[in-house]
């Protein structure tokens, strides 16, 4: 039975993505460092990009997925490094599950004061988010600045937030690959990282989706 919120909406568009994952997973080779609920993820990022490499590069704290699920299901914020992020997530499939999302890159507010204390705007962005109390219980997902990855670090480090789930996947070569290194050295914070220069909102915005799509899937069979 498929998923009725968090699939395509036409039977052509469903048979379309479900031969698409049917070839992922034909194409990907061994994948059984990953649980089946953490292949899903992955799977939808290749589905996405086309890029076989995240099978191996995408890495998960172990209580990731159950810590997306259960912030998800409680209709958890998302705050989100760009805009980009926001509207890539399908909002209908959001609103079914009660979650909000959230991005301040382009605030003035927020390009003001990055000028005024020579910073980037994801990091005051970052800040801005924490100090509207966005980030405890709810999904941090940064997909383009590394900056805002590091500075999500430092307020969890300052004792400032407790993200339920940190979506990270910053790409580029500055500070992409180390930022996610240092995510993943995190033990009492999940997150979900690709490792490397490779990342992107488009990684993201897969990985929510896919969460989504499992969220869908325990509750009918819950139901």
């Amino acid at each position: 039975m498929s998923n009725v919120i968090t699939e395509q909406l036409t039977q052509a568009g469903q048979k379309i993505e479900h031969d698409s994952f049917a070839i992922v997973d034909n194409e990907a080779g061994l994948h059984d460092q990953y649980s089946e609920s953490e292949w899903q993820i992955v799977r939808r990022m290749i589905h996405a990009t086309a890029d076989f490499e995240f099978n191996g590069l995408s890495q998960f704290h172990p209580d990731a997925v159950e810590a997306g699920i259960e912030a998800i299901s409680r209709g958890a914020v998302i705050v989100a490094d760009v805009e980009m992020i926001c509207v890539g997530l399908s909002k209908p499939r959001l609103s079914h599950f009660g979650v909000t999302n959230h991005h301040f890159i382009a605030d003035e507010d927020v390009i003001t004061q990055a000028k005024a204390e020579n910073t980037t705007r994801a990091v005051q962005a970052m800040r801005k988010a924490q100090q509207q109390g966005l980030f405890d219980g709810g999904i941090v997902a940064v997909g383009n600045a590394p900056t805002a990855l590091l500075e999500v670090l430092q307020l969890i480090k300052q004792g400032k937030a407790k993200p339920a789930l940190i979506v990270g996947m910053p790409v580029g070569f500055v500070s992409a690959a180390e930022s996610k290194a240092l995510l993943g050295e995190l033990k009492d914070v999940p997150w979900m990282i690709t490792q490397g220069r490779k990342g992107g909102s488009t990684l993201v915005v897969s990985a929510l989706h896919a969460l989504l799509a499992l969220v869908e899937a325990r509750q009918k069979n819950m139901g």
